[in-house]
């Protein structure tokens, strides 16, 4: 049976370039560094490629990143097609892509209880530069991959180039902005969340028209069913080039578990969450910070920086909401929504850590990405108070709290990032959203889904009515797919939104469909 897997090319194959051996300088509970190198290491019994999910890098700081791949020759068997037993898998880390200038390199433990996956926290880089780095295990050699390191705390402001995407159901199309967004020349890609959704799969793949397995039929209610989905989205060589030409900051939505769900809503998790969350981290280039705990949880949220001229905020709006305290879905709002003792969307210990890093924030630009929408999206009119419960509307003392810190600590250029609603938005943020004529606190740029809904059109005709009661509302595109690209320096952030025409090939070229500018301590958006 045909699947959609990248063949490894004859460089993918090649032996490293000078010797490898000497034990890494990093020790984990996940990854115990070994002696000796991969060439010991136990034969794959299938004998197949094991590097078919590609590599990638995450997280990076101003001496260091997380390199990331995971050994899986069979895609969808219970274990991969790896022995149950640990496996050394050599690493390096060069100034070039020929790897002829190796200045990091050494041997860690795959874990058969984190399905083979590595995550390597190289440190002692310097900052604001390009790296290159691969894998090898026995006689495989994965693809090279490109990284870079954060620039120095106090050095020149520069520049930042990001895309930030979200929202990639596999079977509603090809990852055609993916594609695109490879050729950009970006430092970081933030991934908002919905990388998988927890539904079964097609025998056809569905837009694809792709076969797949049966073993995919049903959606995914264990981890090895989890980890099959995260390799059958992962095996998309367009999200494979992506990852390994950038480093990631990754957070979740909803999908990743369960539409719409709410992490404390009965104050446990469940066997299936806590399954999701752990395939989830062994899919991602995070740190080992965000190792799943005894009880099923982990830790996502987290701060980066980019010298000093941003800071970014990464932030997990699932973990720990609870319950929208005025009901689920499309409801009225009501005077509980206002409470901040009635309900959460950070989760108290979340948003003091928020907010404390928004007092104290020397930075240009300070970036907050979060998964859902904040900006109000008022349903029904000037009269009317239906909204929808499962962004921050849902949350609106949550998100008082934190566009009142916008105001009383002065922050410099607060601008969000979001995804989830399938659809392009750009907003102004208001110091109150029941008051249009309050001031303007913040920008907002919400984006498109990758591939969700495909080419239907289903938002513009839903959504594109309720534009005209939101004047805070910019811009709205409810049926485009694509991502957003942000650059940004010491004068201003633009903002590119980036189209692809469909998502049924996977060669659609993407076209910039709009361009806003943010200028310094101006905050809200100006169409170019």
């Amino acid at each position: 049976m045909t699947h959609n897997t990248p063949v490894p090319s004859g460089l993918n194959r090649r032996r490293f370039l000078g010797g490898i051996g000497a034990v890494a300088g990093l020790a984990a509970a996940s990854q115990v560094p070994l002696e000796g190198d991969a060439l010991a290491a136990p034969r794959i019994r299938s004998g197949e490629y094991p590097f078919k999910l590609g590599i990638a890098s995450g997280d990076p700081t101003s001496d260091g990143v997380v390199l990331w791949t995971r050994l899986v020759p069979d895609l969808f068997s219970p274990d991969g097609g790896m022995p149950s037993r640990p496996v050394p898998v050599d690493w390096q880390v060069a100034l070039d892509a020929g790897l002829r200038r190796v200045v990091k390199h050494g041997t860690v433990s795959a874990l058969p209880e984190l399905a083979h996956s590595v995550h390597v926290e190289v440190e002692g880089l310097e900052p604001g530069r390009e790296y290159y780095y691969r894998f090898r295990y026995r006689g495989d050699v994965s693809d090279v991959g490109r990284t870079r390191t954060a620039p120095r705390e106090h050095g020149s402001l520069g520049s930042l180039s990001f895309a930030f995407a979200s929202c990639q159901d596999w079977t509603h199309g090809f990852y055609s902005a993916y594609r695109n967004m490879a050729e950009e020349d970006l430092d970081l890609v933030i991934h908002l969340g919905d990388y998988v959704y927890e539904y079964g799969v097609a025998a056809d793949g569905g837009m694809r028209k792709t076969p797949t397995p049966d073993v995919l039929r049903e959606g995914p209610k264990n981890l090895d069913r989890w980890r099959m989905q995260y390799a059958l989205y992962k095996s998309d060589p367009d999200l494979q080039r992506t990852h390994a030409r950038f480093p990631w900051l990754v957070t979740w939505d909803d999908h990743e578990v369960e539409n719409d769900y709410a992490g404390d809503y009965d104050g446990t998790i469940s066997a299936n969450r806590a399954a999701a969350y752990k395939a989830w981290y062994e899919h991602q280039p995070v740190r080992r910070r965000s190792l799943p705990r005894k009880d099923g949880s982990l830790k996502l949220y987290g701060r980066s920086t980019w010298g000093r001229l941003a800071q970014l905020d990464l932030l997990d709006t699932r973990q720990y909401r609870t319950a929208p305290p005025c009901g689920w879905g499309e409801a009225p709002a009501c005077d509980a929504g206002n409470d901040p003792t009635k309900g959460t969307m950070l989760g108290a210990t979340q948003e003091k850590w928020l907010l404390d890093g928004l007092r104290h924030s020397k930075a240009h630009w300070n970036v907050i990405a979060t998964s859902v929408m904040m900006a109000r999206l008022d349903h029904d009119g000037p009269t009317g108070d239906i909204i929808w419960h499962d962004a921050w509307d849902g949350y609106p003392a949550s998100r008082k709290a934190i566009t009142d810190t916008f105001t009383s600590a002065k922050v410099r250029n607060p601008v969000l990032v979001a995804g989830d609603w399938h659809s392009t938005f750009v907003n102004d943020i208001k110091s109150d959203f029941d008051r249009p004529e309050s001031r303007v606190v913040a920008t907002e740029f919400v984006g498109t889904s990758i591939s969700t809904n495909g080419d239907g059109e289903v938002y513009g005709p839903y959504y594109g009515p309720m534009i005209k009661w939101n004047p805070h509302i910019k811009f709205f595109d409810g049926d485009r797919r694509g991502y957003v690209t942000c650059r940004l320096n010491s004068r201003e952030w633009r903002t590119d939104l980036r189209m692809v025409p469909t998502v049924s090939r996977a060669d659609a070229a993407a076209t910039t469909f709009a361009s806003f500018v943010v200028e310094d301590r101006r905050p809200g958006a100006v169409r170019l």
